[in-house]
């Protein structure tokens, strides 16, 4: 098989439960102080937060609504769960089995991918594409999925960056189809930054000084290698790690503010893996995505990986 990766439909689901960042303060052990920094200087206000959601009611929503667009007759040969965390579920529990199990996608090949942490999921379009143009039969499908819960407050604070919530997304994806056209997939991984949340005093302060620079040098050249400059790109849609972050990389770039859509930051917070597909869908059911427009999917994982995707949106592909 051979063509472009195309994205035939894009999903999205929140739980129903919404908190303010003030609710969640004494368990994350936040002085006031500290949450008004969430909210006046991060733009941190609400998240979707369930504990009593499972893992599996949280992932399987979109992914079934994903699916509803394959065409009769095709089947689904990858089902790729993407996550950030690396245990979500007890050892003895494949979770992406459990998944592919779920949807009644009983022939596919079933894994996880965690290894860029909350890009993984655009690590993991990546790959289906490679996979499905290697080795798969004509008209194959992949299906991409993400979703996984703040079980712990341990792993819910990232001090001094972002909160994180409950959401999740799914991506019907083939070769060649009518969808959204990918363009180019590019990725930077900070090695220096691998510890992650055990990082350093000294290795934040580093980390926070290279941040801005090599985001905005991961977007533009994302959109050269498209074959693109950045002023023909209609937005900008990233992860919603916080605010400050991006204005600060949009200062570096010496963007348009109003071509980066930051709308959900305060609504949702940082969702791990699923942030750039809740926002494609709520611009989509906004009406902002317009037929043949360019699109950049940004997010960056603790570690540090550093990734973006450009996009060609195709009216009559997702819906």
């Amino acid at each position: 098989m051979s063509g472009v990766t195309t994205l035939e439909r894009i999903e999205s689901f929140l739980p129903e439960r919404s908190v303010r960042i003030d609710d969640l303060a004494e368990s994350l052990g936040l002085r006031r102080a500290e949450v008004g920094v969430f909210r006046k200087i991060y733009g941190l206000d609400r998240l979707r937060f369930d504990p009593g959601t499972g893992l599996f009611d949280l992932v399987l929503p979109a992914a079934r609504r994903a699916l509803a667009a394959l065409p009769e007759g095709r089947r689904v040969d990858y089902v790729i769960y993407a996550h950030t965390m690396q245990t979500l579920a007890p050892p003895h529990i494949d979770a992406a089995r459990v998944i592919r199990a779920k949807l009644g996608l009983h022939d596919a090949e079933a894994f996880a991918l965690t290894q860029q942490a909350c890009v993984s999921s655009l690590g993991a379009i990546d790959l289906a594409g490679e996979l499905l143009r290697a080795e798969a039969p004509e008209g194959a499908y992949a299906l991409m999925v993400t979703g996984e819960r703040a079980y712990s407050p341990k792993v819910q604070l990232i001090p001094n960056s972002a909160v994180m919530a409950d959401a999740a997304s799914a991506c019907l994806l083939t070769v060649g189809g009518p969808g959204d056209e990918v363009r180019s997939y590019l990725t930077r991984t900070l090695g220096a930054y691998a510890a992650g949340l055990e990082m350093t005093p000294e290795e934040i302060s580093g980390f926070g000084q290279d941040y801005a620079t090599v985001l905005g040098e991961v977007i533009e050249e994302s959109v050269r290698r498209a074959g693109l400059t950045f002023d023909e790109i209609d937005m900008v849609i990233p992860h919603n790690v916080n605010a400050v972050s991006w204005r600060h990389t949009i200062k570096r770039m010496g963007a348009d503010p109003d071509r980066f859509f930051l709308d959900n930051i305060p609504l949702y917070s940082h969702c791990y893996a699923s942030d750039v597909f809740l926002n494609y869908t709520t611009l989509r059911e906004r009406g902002r995505l317009v037929d043949g427009g360019h699109y950049v999917l940004v997010s960056v994982g603790l570690g540090a990986t550093f990734g973006a995707m450009v996009i060609t949106h195709r009216e009559g592909g997702p819906r």
